[in-house]
């Protein structure tokens, strides 16, 4: 297949495809799928081996956030039946991270819901990252706590975070669709400012929102542009009680295609599969980490996910290795270059824009939204809903229960 010959010719070589190519990754067929996955296989191999890099999630602070963003059940006016706690203390927070970090987890990644942090919630933040480094060594902290204010980065940076997330999570031309309290742009900005402040930045999509094969694209080459080291790709959990919890849009043949596009789009960045894919991939899986060479161990920050032992198990079974504290995910072109150009300069896709509240990689829900489903190509809309995978988190975090890692 000529396609895919020149978009592993391109990956290797670090070469942006053209939309043209990434739109047909998509619009290929299931006959073909297997083909695709070797494909991309070929670029994940080239630039991070059998490497499969576990991230921990720690939901520091839970519910009640002033945004609206459909996706998510910590929302506005949500009336989903999650867990509402406020700020875990230091000493709470690094006891749930040390499950995930003694199940494999080579990174700790600190959420909490809301618009952005105040500079207490700056202060309380750094009290947990120093926590959890002085009681693990070698750990990484990636912090997501929503728009950051001037400073706020540099703060978190000397408090000892090595990373940021900020999701962009759609197309710019979609974003006024799903939300409405923040902007496109403001979600860019603060890219921006993690990025200036030496943090490596964090910014993924969700897909199953009701968007169309272009604006999943467009989000992904406006996430090059922005060039973080790692991408999340969030597959909606269609929670009850949230605007998209009949947004069921996605089968796992869709998702395989969803990563691989990233992954030529973006071939030698950390590529995570994030919330949702026990979901939406179930048995498919083990595939997908010929693809992406990042996930999430356990639980997610409102829902459950497959068992940590599950997880390590699917890795080993699939022949890949869990990737150690003493490894670096990165190749070394982006841990030594000053621009980190691997992904792509900013001057090469026009760049978009971003998020906005703190809720990262949560997976949320969908309701009537007639107008992204109308986007949603037909073949893409036939899934069928699976609500008995999707388990609201009573453990870990914010409970007396064990963590799931």
């Amino acid at each position: 297949m000529d396609l895919l010959n020149t978009l592993v010719d391109k990956g290797l070589r670090r070469e942006l495809p053209t939309r043209e190519e990434a739109l047909a990754v998509l619009a290929t067929s299931d006959d073909e799928l297997l083909d695709v996955v070797a494909a991309a296989g070929k670029v994940r191999r080239q630039w991070f081996g059998r490497r499969v890099k576990l991230n921990y999630l720690v939901n520091l602070k839970s519910g009640l956030c002033p945004e609206d963003c459909s996706y998510c059940s910590q929302r506005l006016g949500s009336k989903a039946g999650i867990l509402k706690y406020t700020w875990l203390k230091p000493d709470q927070a690094s006891e749930a991270a040390a499950a995930g970090l003694a199940g494999g987890a080579k990174r700790v990644c600190l959420v909490a819901s809301g618009r952005g942090p105040t500079d207490r919630d700056v202060d309380r933040v750094s009290d947990t990252i120093k926590a959890i480094k002085d009681q693990n060594e070698g750990v990484e902290v990636c912090a997501c706590l929503g728009l950051l204010s001037d400073g706020q980065a540099e703060r978190l940076r000397e408090a000892g975070a090595d990373a940021y997330n900020h999701n962009l999570n759609t197309s710019e031309s979609t974003y006024g669709d799903i939300t409405t309290t923040h902007t496109y742009a403001d979600r860019v900005d603060t890219v921006q400012k993690a990025h200036a402040a030496g943090l490596s930045a964090c910014s993924g999509l969700i897909a199953g929102m009701g968007e169309s094969d272009e604006d999943l694209v467009d989000v992904v080459y406006s996430l090059r542009a922005l060039d973080p080291d790692s991408v999340p790709v969030n597959f909606l959990i269609p929670v009850e009680g949230t605007p998209l919890a009949k947004e069921w849009n996605l089968t796992p043949q869709r998702c395989l295609r969803i990563l691989a596009m990233v992954r030529f789009v973006c071939p030698d960045v950390e590529v995570r599969i994030a919330g949702g894919r026990e979901v939406h991939l179930r048995t498919m899986q083990p595939l997908a980490l010929n693809l992406a060479n990042s996930i999430f161990l356990g639980d997610y920050l409102t829902t459950e996910g497959q068992a940590g032992k599950a997880d390590l198990e699917m890795i080993a079974d699939a022949g890949f290795e869990v990737e150690g504290t003493g490894q670096v995910t990165l190749p070394e072109h982006r841990v030594t270059a000053d621009t980190g150009a691997g992904c792509g300069s900013h001057a090469e896709a026009g760049c978009g824009s971003h998020e906005g509240g703190g809720c990262g990689p949560c997976g949320s829900t969908a309701d009537e939204q007639a107008p992204a489903a109308a986007r949603v190509p037909e073949a893409a809309r036939a899934s069928e809903a699976r609500t008995d995978l999707v388990a609201v988190r009573r453990r870990g975090a914010g409970t007396d229960l064990a963590p799931n890692a």
